[in-house]
């Protein structure tokens, strides 16, 4: 056994990969939420909104593609903010992105009980999803390395291209840490997405972004802790 294989056995459960796990079951979370009672709408599934983007018009779908286009600027706008933040403000503080995406669910969760009052729809409506799709942007800047997001949360996509590659290295004489880092990160956001669709069968539309938010306030108090406790995620 080499060391560089060593070294990827023990970062396989070390303390940022169970924190990677948390944060990519909220966003799982999250984005069962946003899907479970709107019309539709994704807030971790980019690929799929640039696709409603582009082809809603081919199928007299204009305001699925504007809804799309829009969700799209929000989730860009999220990671470009928060990465401003992190240059500038969040210096080493890995609780940063959460608690700003905790905001960003308090704020949509306020905005759909104000037009929860007004329409009595059980349905979340767009507005509130844009906040929801802006915080999962900021959410996924929450692991840096040397100015690049080093563990995408949502794009999942990507996570199975990467786990694929490692199964690949396995078969071809390497071993289990060249794949299982990115199943266990996987198996966290499916997860994640579960917990979301089992709570929308048991909690109403107008309280599902309080869940969610209630929930991400406790994830942030966690991150909060593994700061103390840990140290920094990554060296910017």
């Amino acid at each position: 056994m080499n060391q560089p294989d060593e070294v990827r056995r023990k970062e396989l459960y070390d303390a940022d990969a169970r924190l990677s796990w948390v944060l990519a079951a909220l966003a799982g979370l999250i984005g069962a939420s946003a899907f479970t009672h709107t019309a539709g709408y994704f807030v971790t599934f980019m690929t799929g909104n640039t696709e409603r983007a582009v082809l809603g018009y081919f199928r007299d779908e204009s305001d699925v593609a504007v809804a799309a286009a829009l969700l799209l600027v929000a989730f860009l706008s999220g990671v470009v903010v928060s990465s401003l933040c992190r240059r500038y403000l969040w210096s080493r503080h890995p609780h940063g992105p959460t608690l700003l995406t905790t905001a960003c669910l308090a704020t949509a969760s306020l905005i759909d009980l104000a037009m929860y009052e007004i329409t009595s729809s059980t349905r979340i409506e767009f507005v509130p999803i844009l906040f929801v799709a802006f915080g999962v942007g900021v959410l996924n800047t929450s692991f840096v390395k040397d100015g690049e997001v080093s563990v995408p949360l949502s794009y999942v996509t990507g996570t199975l291209v990467k786990m694929g590659q490692g199964i690949e290295r396995h078969i071809s004489g390497g071993t289990y840490a060249d794949w299982l880092g990115y199943f266990l990160l996987y198996a966290a956001f499916a997860l994640g997405a579960l917990l979301g669709g089992l709570l929308s069968l048991v909690v109403a539309g107008w309280a599902m972004l309080i869940t969610a938010t209630a929930v991400c306030l406790i994830v942030t108090v966690y991150t909060y802790f593994h700061l103390d406790i840990h140290g920094p995620l990554t060296e910017e």
